[in-house]
């Protein structure tokens, strides 16, 4: 048997012949894992201050959600396949695939010469993504037992923060000095570093075992999705609500979802075992990721747009004011992480930040023109308090309630929902504000005369906009304003309803070994843990 590199204990075994893990090797491993989250993390905030530019560039404002959707929606649709993969095969190989997934649609993503090629190549890095996610956390869940497990979220609570922050900047440095395209390019040599220290520190699946994929559930899956997405995005803008186009994608839809539960109920290895959904915490935890991430992706998106265009800042200024955010998100993360660990209890974590967020989702929707720069950033300390202390937490809790022979696609089944909340919502309120700016300009621009080649449905940079005569530029920024009012306000009650799932969320006493005690998995001490697959 090879001996992995950076092994320490080579001679020591587990009863299934693989060596074990001590607390250093632990430490590297979770920096490999912290290596690869830093990708997506990065590039879920590095486009963030870029969008207003990249709009006006590419022609695109009225697509604008679809840069975050396509992400989103890869991602989302391919986390289960991943984890499932992870479980049958070990996680290795396929977290690496990830990595190099998500390079290549970095790279094709910074080559994009037009708004539809853009939206193409984000969905292959959302591809990449969905699987560097669900493996840096399901592989956390190999080699920590889920009562240490809070403060190794935390780390990478901390991670996600700095990441949080450093994207914001970098996108701004970056379509000021260079260009939005450089945004992706950035990604290029991170990722080959992570691919370098993940093929180094992570170890190789030293057992292979005959599985049966379920790739008829994986694209019945996807298609379902997809249908729903596309419909959510479609429907009021581009197509009327009661069109063919519209009330197809809704059957077929919902078809596919319902073909999918009755395939999963026959497969013999199922993407996404149907009965994880009977089990309370992860069916607690999963409606809580879907509604939060319905309201944060959806919400979140255009505040950026709100900062540079409405208040004028350029898209490194606006990556500054997102600190506020960023911090209070870090605080809570790696708070929250640490007091679990100390308490072994996390239910009133998620309570606590639904109520924090809602409240912060409802004074984003009062923001104006004229509001002040301290309030604006006393709101974002209110939103990042709140999701800090959500996120995480929910895959602990899901973790923990499962045999480890199901982590992966637990695992993955919670980030699904949660991203699946992410993609509706960046569509529902790209809907929503698309329909309320287009009257919005009629009103507040009236029949004003407008620049050639100034289009205020499809957007300008915030360099165009500055330029503009003072009668136009100030409608389109009053119109601009009143539109972002709605995408904030219906965003409120979608927390109010995740405070409201929160408190039906069973708190089961954390384990303190890795696998979880039943009929079909013995507890493995902490001290003694197999290395990751």
């Amino acid at each position: 048997m090879r001996r992995d590199p950076g092994a320490d204990s080579p001679s020591k075994l587990d009863p299934a012949g693989d060596p074990l893990l001590d607390q250093r090797r632990i430490f590297l491993v979770i920096g490999a894992l912290m290596l690869g989250m830093l990708l997506a993390a990065l590039d879920q905030t590095i486009v963030a201050t870029a969008l207003p530019t990249i709009a006006g560039d590419l022609h695109g404002l009225s697509h604008l959600s679809w840069v975050v959707t396509g992400y989103l929606l890869l991602s989302t649709v391919s986390t289960p396949l991943w984890g499932k993969l992870g479980d049958m095969y070990g996680r290795k190989i396929f977290f690496q695939a990830a990595i190099v997934i998500f390079l290549v649609g970095s790279a094709l993503s910074g080559l994009s010469s037009s708004m539809i090629e853009l939206i193409v190549f984000r969905a292959l890095q959302g591809l990449g993504a969905g699987g560097l996610m669900v493996g840096a956390q399901a592989i956390i869940g190999d080699v920590v037992p889920p009562r240490d497990r809070g403060k190794y979220q935390g780390i990478f609570g901390a991670v996600f923060g700095l990441s949080s922050v450093a994207g914001p900047l970098l996108g701004g440095f970056f379509v000021q000095n260079l260009s939005w395209h450089w945004i992706f390019y950035v990604n290029i040599p991170i990722g080959i570093v992570a691919l370098f220290v993940t093929t180094w520190y992570l170890p190789s699946a030293l057992r292979r075992v005959q599985h049966v994929i379920d790739y008829v559930g994986a694209v019945l899956l996807a298609g379902g999705v997809s249908c729903l997405v596309l419909l959510t995005t479609l429907g009021g803008t581009t197509y009327p609500w009661g069109s063919a186009p519209i009330v197809i994608l809704a059957a077929v839809g919902v078809i596919l979802l319902a073909v999918f539960a009755l395939v999963e109920r026959r497969a013999v290895e199922p993407i996404l075992p149907l009965k994880l959904f009977r089990n309370r915490v992860f069916a607690a935890a999963s409606a809580i990721g879907f509604i939060v991430g319905f309201a944060m992706f959806g919400a979140i998106t255009y505040l950026p747009t709100y900062l540079q265009v409405v208040r004028g800042a350029s898209p490194t200024g606006s990556g500054l004011q997102l600190l506020p955010l960023m911090a209070g998100l870090l605080v809570t993360s790696i708070g929250s992480g640490i007091l679990i660990s100390r308490w072994g209890r996390y239910k009133i974590f998620p309570i606590l930040g639904t109520a924090v967020m809602t409240v912060g989702l409802f004074l984003f929707s009062r923001l104006g023109e004229h509001t002040g720069t301290p309030t604006i950033f006393l709101y974002m300390v209110i939103l990042g308090l709140g999701l800090g202390g959500v996120m995480q937490v929910l895959v602990i809790a899901v973790q923990n309630s499962v045999p480890h022979s199901d982590l992966g696609v637990a695992t993955s089944g919670a980030t699904f929902f949660r991203s699946i909340g992410g993609s509706f919502g960046t569509a529902v309120f790209g809907a929503i504000f698309a329909n309320v700016l287009t009257g919005n300009l009629v009103r507040y621009l009236g029949k004003t005369p407008l620049p050639k080649g100034f289009s205020g449905a499809a957007g300008a940079s915030p360099a165009v906009l500055a330029k503009l005569p003072p009668a136009v530029h100030a409608g389109y920024i009053q119109a601009v304003t009143t539109s972002l009012h709605p995408v904030f306000l219906w965003a409120v009650p979608f927390g109010v309803a995740g405070f409201a799932v929160t408190w039906v969320l069973k708190e089961v006493p954390l384990r303190k070994t890795v696998a979880s005690a039943g009929p079909s998995a013995t507890p493995i001490p902490a001290a003694e843990v197999p290395l990751a697959k």
